[in-house]
């Protein structure tokens, strides 16, 4: 047992120098866990803001005049007067998301009991702003005209007072939420690249040969470049979600890093399982590369952290959690570093991601067997 712990961490030593001395592959780690992180995380957001508005007043009423007003930043510019002609033009032109026009006699029409209609016109090419700011663009105006109707006083005196809190994010600052979704793709994403290119260059350099000629069995190979890939990964993400996520980014973590950080050790060893396990299935990088692409897109499409599991189809939703590991790491992140959840809370994504990654480990080493048989 000595000697076989002795001969792994001589591997993992080998495939740490092997590592560093790779220099695209070094650029690609950093890039990863820091530019990439920062920029997707904090500049490509979803969120409401500075859209721009026009407003086809043809009532020239005091409501009319309220609801330009109330249509303010930051989610909002100053909403700009155009004529009813001049709507087609400027929306071709890309010149505003959204118009909205108050028809003649809004004011009136709805002061006598009638029902009148104001049409809001949406550029829905710009799809994530079109959806979620005719949402907050329909809640000021209904706002506004309830107002107006029964003022701020007969509101406040109703029945129902409905009272909205967000847990874990109060401003719901999408900041919070894509920072580490960043983090947990590219452990996802580097952790198979790493892996399974470790195998790929021992096929290419020919050192597999020298391999097999040292007193090493396919066991400790395997298991050295999991760990040394995992552990390159691991230090990574730690260094990133600190100094770059938590600290200039400003995004709190609730829960325990310790715990956090074990689990993705564990995750790690799982993608690493799997990553060997598809460079058995080819000869070269750029085959690699190929045949982990589609994987890596599926278990981030598909983890649950882009898109909610709950808006999968069943059947896809129980084939991720069954042979995918990104769900179930997905659910153990969000629980740790989001809700403050301990232990006795995330050992069931942990048990099944460690499940997942003992079949992956004992599936590779048999093909990288059945790969030196043929050496």
């Amino acid at each position: 047992m000595r000697h076989a712990i002795a001969n792994v961490l001589r591997l993992i030593g080998k495939e740490l120098h092997s590592i560093r001395a790779d220099p695209v592959m070094l650029i690609l780690l950093v890039y990863s866990f820091t530019v990439a992180i920062y920029l997707v995380s904090n500049d490509a957001s979803t969120e409401v803001r500075h859209v721009a508005v026009a407003i086809v007043d043809e009532d020239r009423s005091q409501l009319s005049r309220r609801l330009a007003d109330a249509i303010r930043p930051p989610e909002f510019q100053p909403p700009e007067a155009i004529t009813a002609d001049a709507v087609e033009a400027a929306l071709n032109a890309d010149r505003f998301i959204f118009v909205l026009h108050v028809p003649p006699r809004f004011e009136a029409d709805l002061l006598a009991g009638r029902r009148p209609e104001l049409l809001l016109e949406i550029d829905a090419t710009a799809m994530a702003q079109a959806g979620n700011g005719a949402t907050d663009l329909q809640s000021v105006v209904s706002g506004e005209i309830a107002d107006f109707l029964s003022g701020e006083a007969a509101k406040a005196q109703g029945p129902v007072d409905l009272v909205v809190r967000a847990w874990f994010n109060p401003n719901l600052e999408t900041v919070w939420f894509g920072a580490v979704m960043q983090v947990m793709n590219n452990i996802t994403m580097l952790t198979l690249i790493l892996a399974g290119a470790a195998l790929i260059r021992e096929r290419e350099h020919g050192t597999v040969e020298h391999l097999l000629v040292m007193p090493v069995t396919p066991s400790q190979i395997v298991l050295s470049k999991i760990l040394a890939n995992g552990l390159v990964i691991v230090v990574a993400a730690a260094l990133s979600l600190v100094f770059l996520v938590h600290i200039a980014l400003g995004v709190p973590i609730a829960g325990s890093m310790s715990l956090f950080l074990a689990g993705t050790a564990l995750y790690t060893v799982t993608v690493a399982s799997l990553g060997i396990l598809l460079a058995t299935f080819s000869t070269s990088m750029g085959q690699f590369g190929l045949l982990v692409i589609p994987v890596m897109v599926v278990l981030n499409l598909l983890s649950g952290g882009m898109t909610p599991l709950e808006s999968m189809p069943g059947w896809l939703r129980l084939t991720m959690q069954v042979i995918g590991p990104s769900p179930h790491f997905v659910a153990f992140t969000q629980g740790v570093l989001y809700r403050g959840a301990g232990l006795g809370t995330v050992w069931p994504d942990l048990l099944a991601f460690m499940a997942q990654g003992a079949v992956f480990y004992v599936l590779s080493l048999l093909r990288f067997r059945s790969v030196l048989a043929r050496i």
